[in-house]
C-alpha cells in the first residue's frame, strides 16, 4: 500500500480538531439551554433526542471528510495480475553427471518429470520452450503454446557430454527475445544444472546481458556433493567421478540476472521448485490506484450522514 501524494495526508490532522470542536460547541449549548431553562419544563421546551442519532451524522461526515482525504493522496496497491504472452524457457543440464542417482532415479528423470509438472501448470497462455545443454546447446522446441510439442521435446532429453552453461544462457535469452531485440514481451528463464560448467562462455556474465534485456534467470542447482557417476576411459577402465552441483555460480547467475535461485538434491523438493516458479512466472506485480474506490466511499459516508441529518432533524448539519 502506498501514496502518490501523500502530502495530502497531512490534512487528516483536521479530522481530530474538528471533532474536538463539534464536542466543544455540543457542550456550550448545552450549557446554555440549563441557564435559560428550568429543570422543570425543559422536556416540554426541548424534548431529549436518542444521543446516538444527534452525533451520527457528523461521526459520517467526518469519517466522509477522512476517506476524501486519502483519495486525494492517490492510494494504489500492488495485486498480482496474470502475464499475457509471456515466454518461459526450460534450459536443462544433459551433461554426463545427469545420470547421477542421489537424486532418485537419476538426476535427468527427475528433471524431465518436475519440468513436465510444471509445464502441465502453467497457463495455456504461455510460451514455454525447452533448450538441452551439454557441451553445446541445443534448441528442442522453441517457445510454444503447443503442450504436447514441449512434452515432446522434454522426453528428448538424453545424457551426454561436458557443461556449456553460459552458451545455454545465450542460446535461452536469444529465444525469448526472438529476432527483434527490442521486443518488449515478459520473459524468464528456468536454467538447471549439476555442475559446474567445462566450457563456452562465463554464465555470470550472460547473466547480465540477461538483467539488461529485463529476462530474470531463476537458476536449479540439482544434486548433492556426495553425487557420483561411472565413467570409462579409452582404454576400457571404468571409474567413479564425484560429480558435485555448483551452486555458488547459479546463485550469481540468479542474483545478477534478477531471478532466484534454488538448491535441491530431492525429487520430491525439486517438483515443489518447479510448481513454485510456475506461479511466479505465471503472474507479475503491478500497482493499482484505489483513488475511485475510496472517492466512492467518501462520497457514501457523506451522502449517508445528510440523508440522516435529513430524516431524523430536517436539516443537513
Amino acid at each position: 500500500m502506498g501514496f502518490q501524494a501523500p502530502w495530502f495526508l497531512l490534512g487528516l490532522a483536521l479530522v481530530p480538531l474538528g471533532v474536538w470542536a463539534y464536542l466543544a460547541h455540543a457542550r456550550r449549548e448545552r450549557a446554555a439551554a440549563r441557564l435559560f431553562t428550568s429543570e422543570a419544563v425543559a422536556p416540554a421546551v426541548a424534548p431529549r433526542r436518542p444521543r446516538w442519532r444527534r452525533h451520527a451524522p457528523p461521526a459520517l461526515y467526518a469519517v466522509g471528510l477522512a476517506a476524501l482525504l486519502v483519495a486525494l493522496a492517490r492510494p494504489q496497491a500492488t495485486v498480482a495480475v496474470p502475464v499475457e504472452q509471456a515466454s518461459i524457457v526450460l534450459a536443462t543440464d544433459v551433461s554426463g553427471s545427469m545420470q547421477a542417482k542421489d537424486v532418485a532415479p537419476s538426476r535427468l528423470e527427475a528433471a524431465r518429470s518436475a519440468a513436465k509438472a510444471f509445464v502441465a501448470k502453467v497457463p495455456r497462455r504461455i510460451n514455454v520452450g525447452v533448450i538441452a545443454f551439454n557441451q553445446a546447446p541445443s534448441v528442442l522446441q522453441r517457445p510454444t503454446t503447443d503442450r504436447a510439442a514441449v512434452r515432446s521435446a522434454l522426453g528428448q532429453l538424453a545424457v551426454s557430454g561436458g557443461t556449456a552453461t553460459g552458451d545455454a544462457l545465450s542460446t535461452a535469452l536469444a529465444q525469448v527475445r526472438g529476432n527483434g531485440a527490442d521486443r518488449k514481451v515478459p520473459a524468464a528463464i528456468v536454467l538447471l544444472s549439476d555442475g559446474a560448467s567445462t566450457r563456452g562462455r562465463d554464465a555470470v556474465a550472460v547473466a547480465r546481458k540477461a538483467k539488461e534485456a529485463g529476462v530474470p534467470v531463476s537458476t536449479i542447482s540439482l544434486g548433492t556433493s556426495s553425487g557420483t557417476i561411472e565413467v570409462t576411459d579409452a582404454n576400457g577402465v571404468t571409474r567413479t567421478e564425484q560429480v558435485p552441483p555448483d551452486p555458488r555460480t547459479m546463485q550469481q547467475v540468479a542474483e545478477v540476472s534478477g531471478g532466484k535461485a534454488y538448491r535441491t538434491a530431492d525429487a520430491t523438493a525439486l517438483s515443489e521448485v518447479y510448481e513454485k516458479l510456475g506461479s511466479e512466472l505465471a503472474e507479475k506485480n503491478e500497482p493499482r490506484e484505489l483513488t475511485a474506490g475510496v472517492a466512492g466511499i467518501a462520497l457514501l459516508l457523506v451522502l449517508g450522514g445528510g440523508g440522516l441529518s435529513l430524516r431524523w432533524f430536517g436539516r443537513l448539519a
